[in-house]
């Protein structure tokens, strides 16, 4: 009798976890899908924003540069913004499902935990943003991109 009313007091809790993880996924999604990042590239010429799924929604030349730059500088300028771009919001996307999903070992009452493969899953964006870029502790890319991102809401 006491074994079955714990599995039925564990299954509730699990139920209760459950419902608890799927009200922030559902809230982490909604915030997600209307979130971009814009970013610049070194030179300054070319502006983009990137959508949550690293979908470019905007491409911005900034001062007319673009007119003396040859096509390869402009495009290596397009994608070097882009990829920036695509790296933030990677970022922002793990930063706010990491704190969803607890590590393996880390998984209570000996329920098997899940490890996401975000490296897998971004590939490329994640690349991008670490490519001469040290990294913070933990072995994650150091967040200084700031003075080389503009987030605002002028699309104009």
């Amino acid at each position: 009798m006491e074994t079955e009313e714990s599995m039925e007091k564990l299954l509730a809790e699990a139920r209760e976890r459950l419902e608890s993880t799927r009200a922030a996924v559902a809230r982490a999604r909604a915030d997600l899908s209307s979130s971009s990042s814009t970013a610049r590239s070194k030179d300054r010429s070319v502006e983009v924003t990137v959508g949550p799924q690293g979908e470019l929604q905007r491409v911005k030349f900034l001062d007319e540069k673009y007119r003396t730059m040859e096509a390869s500088q402009l495009a290596a300028s397009i994608v070097e913004a882009a990829n920036k771009g695509r790296a933030t919001m990677a970022r922002r996307v793990i930063d706010t499902f990491s704190a969803l999903t607890p590590p393996a070992d880390d998984a209570p009452d000996g329920l098997p935990g899940f490890k996401i493969n975000f490296e897998e899953i971004f590939g490329s964006a994640l690349a991008a943003g670490r490519r001469g870029r040290g990294t913070a502790r933990g072995g994650r890319p150091s967040a200084n991109l700031h003075d080389e991102i503009v987030e605002d809401g002028n699309d104009g």
